[in-house]
């Protein structure tokens, strides 16, 4: 059985996919609105927004370290609703209240996947204590998926395929490039339609 037969016989989620199957399936990125946030005003205004979702697709980029023992802070936070992906570049906007607030929320769901890795680069950052996190892959074990990438996962749930050229590109550049956006930005996004996937099975 393939990648894109996503469901079998019992109407449950295949368990494994290949990296041969992954290139079979249909390339696919958010073509929706996307909001690059540089300043704490803008960060104040659009978490706003975002509170008011119930749920959200929730990823960190970080620049590649290609030294042994050189590591970099958290660059940029995507969080991604159905009609809107945010783009938070933290060293422009600093981690203000108003978003520890936000990531200390209960009320609002983030899904994502390798949450402990994200949230404990984050707390280098700033300490918060994390609220409402969802961590995808926990999910995905309840029904059988063994595959833990986001790459694999979007193959294996919602059978396209999605790029990760820019994944180790430079999240520090002065401006972000229109493919490190659409990388970023549909990273998040996958992520909470992999949730709704997920939850459809639970």
């Amino acid at each position: 059985m393939t990648g894109q037969n996503k469901l079998n016989e019992e109407n449950f989620f295949t368990n494994s996919i290949t990296h041969e199957e992954i290139q079979t399936l249909p390339l696919h990125a958010y073509k929706g609105h996307i909001s690059v946030i540089t300043d704490p005003v803008k960060l104040t205004r659009s978490l706003k927004e975002m509170e008011k979702a119930a749920r959200l697709g929730f990823d960190t980029e970080t620049r590649p370290a290609f030294v042994k023992g050189q590591r970099y802070n958290v660059a940029l936070m995507q969080l991604a609703t159905e009609e809107r992906v945010w783009l938070i570049r933290l060293q422009q906007t600093g981690f203000i209240p108003a978003l520890v607030e936000f990531l200390e929320n209960t009320n609002v769901q983030k899904v994502g996947v390798g949450l402990r890795d994200d949230l404990n680069a984050l707390q280098r950052l700033q300490p918060f204590s994390p609220g409402g996190f969802v961590e995808l892959t926990q999910l995905t074990r309840q029904v059988g998926v063994e595959v833990e990438s986001v790459k694999k996962l979007t193959g294996l749930l919602l059978g396209f395929r999605i790029s990760k050229s820019a994944q180790t590109s430079n999240w520090e550049a002065p401006t972000l490039t229109e493919k490190q956006i659409e990388y970023a930005a549909t990273d998040a996004w996958v992520c909470l339609q992999m949730y709704k996937k997920i939850e459809q099975r639970l």
